[in-house]
């Protein structure tokens, strides 16, 4: 993981966990929405940046919307697995300058600060004490 992503982690784990669904809900909608506007804002500037913005933007909205918060099962995603997705996205967001070439540009902070935004919100928010997926060895 990006070494502002891991900060950001280590940063926010002693707080406790309080951004319920609802508002997790809310905060992947305003964080697709700003990286929807930040790809029409880098349009002009940094066409690989901006291409960058828009699929990531779509992704968060595309998982957002098949996302289970309620947990009654009528979506495809459940919301315990939102956190390995959005700690994904974090991950693919604090990358794509350096993979898309452009780590040296001003661009780059856009995707830095999103990762990290989207590192916090996956940390502070509380996640049904349900079965928890274990990674195979």
């Amino acid at each position: 993981m990006p070494t502002l992503n891991s900060l950001a982690k280590v940063a926010v784990k002693p707080i406790p966990k309080v951004i319920s669904p609802k508002t997790h809900s809310i905060a992947s909608y305003l964080t697709a929405g700003s990286l929807l506007a930040s790809a029409a804002w880098l349009w002009r500037r940094n066409r690989r940046a901006a291409v960058a913005a828009l699929v990531c933007g779509g992704t968060e909205l595309v998982v957002n919307l098949a996302t289970d918060y309620s947990g009654r099962g009528r979506k495809v995603i459940p919301f315990n697995a939102r956190r390995e997705l959005d700690l994904g996205l974090a991950g693919i967001l604090a990358t794509v300058p350096e993979f898309l070439e452009f780590r040296h540009d001003p661009e780059k902070n856009v995707f830095l600060a999103h990762g990290a935004a989207l590192t916090v919100v996956s940390e502070l928010t509380q996640y049904p004490a349900g079965e928890r997926r274990t990674r195979a060895a």
